[in-house]
């Protein structure tokens, strides 16, 4: 199933991320944390792709294994960054035959070894010109792209990463994800903006549960996401206890679900990886809510 087709149902719904193994001896591990994710019955599943497609091939197993096991719908993520217009057609048809609908297009993480190389010979340096490619495949994929709340961190400034996130939308991209954030005020502020930009396509909001003290600063790191003093005022109080952070950080994040449900936001994306555990908490926390 399409994930707008999901999204235009009305319903309160959630959706979770994985991610892939990045060895062959971690395969099974994470294919039954997965399959334990699935067995919740989530609306769909992100299945992540390796820095510099790192992960690619795992991508794609992963995702036809739910489909084949689960019949969960996929979310397959699809990165451009390191690739050859030969090698991403090749994904695309690759994805198309494993019966996957949706693929969110990004142009992906720079390894180290990039950062600093010449990119203007590079086949792909922007996430619109693998949409581009992925609309103009005849593969009918429902395309998602990602969006920054807080600006993406190689932006100029908040106009010009909506101005590019425009032009992503104009491309095709039937909805967008949002990375991580942890004051919904910031999202809510961002949603006003891109409506006001002509950007009209459902914007689903990423949330990441913290469950450990270790994760704030790569939380922090990775998305350059503003951590309110209730937060930060959390992870003092309990980061110190294992158990009492998970806990801690599991009602945090299903406080930003219900606040965001109750102004008028029918699905939310949940960055819980590849921890089961996580999820079904989660689902606990919404209970009665859902649906």
């Amino acid at each position: 199933m399409k994930i707008t087709s999901l999204l235009n149902k009305g319903k309160r719904t959630l959706s979770f991320e994985v991610f892939p193994p990045k060895t062959d001896t971690a395969f099974d591990s994470v294919e039954k944390a997965v399959e334990e994710i699935a067995d919740l019955a989530p609306a769909y599943i992100s299945v992540t792709y390796g820095a510099g497609g790192g992960t690619s091939r795992y991508t794609l197993e992963i995702a036809r294994s739910i489909l084949e096991k689960k019949n969960v719908p996929i979310l397959a993520h699809l990165t451009c960054v390191s690739g050859t217009k030969e090698s991403v057609a090749r994904r695309i048809r690759e994805m198309k035959d494993a019966g996957i609908e949706n693929v969110l297009a990004l142009r992906g993480d720079l390894t180290p070894e990039m950062v600093n190389q010449d990119r203007s010979a590079w086949d792909y340096r922007y996430a619109v010109e693998l949409v581009r490619d992925l609309k103009e495949s005849g593969a009918d994929f429902c395309v998602g792209a990602a969006c920054y709340p807080e600006v993406h961190p190689e932006s100029a400034d908040s106009r010009a990463d909506i101005r590019f996130l425009k032009e992503k939308v104009d491309a095709g991209v039937d909805f967008l994800t949002s990375q991580m954030f942890f004051d919904n005020g910031l999202y809510y502020s961002f949603l006003y903006r891109l409506r006001e930009a002509g950007i009209t396509v459902p914007v689903i909001p990423g949330i990441m549960p913290i469950t450990g003290a270790r994760q704030v600063e790569r939380a922090r790191k990775l998305s350059g996401a503003f951590l309110p003093q209730r937060f930060l005022s959390l992870v003092d109080a309990f980061g110190a206890r294992d158990a009492a952070m998970e806990a801690a950080g599991v009602v945090y994040a299903a406080d930003q679900i219900i606040d965001l449900y109750a102004n008028g936001i029918s699905h939310v994306h949940v960055y819980t990886m590849n921890k089961p555990g996580v999820a079904r908490a989660i689902l606990r926390q919404l209970k009665g809510i859902l649906g």
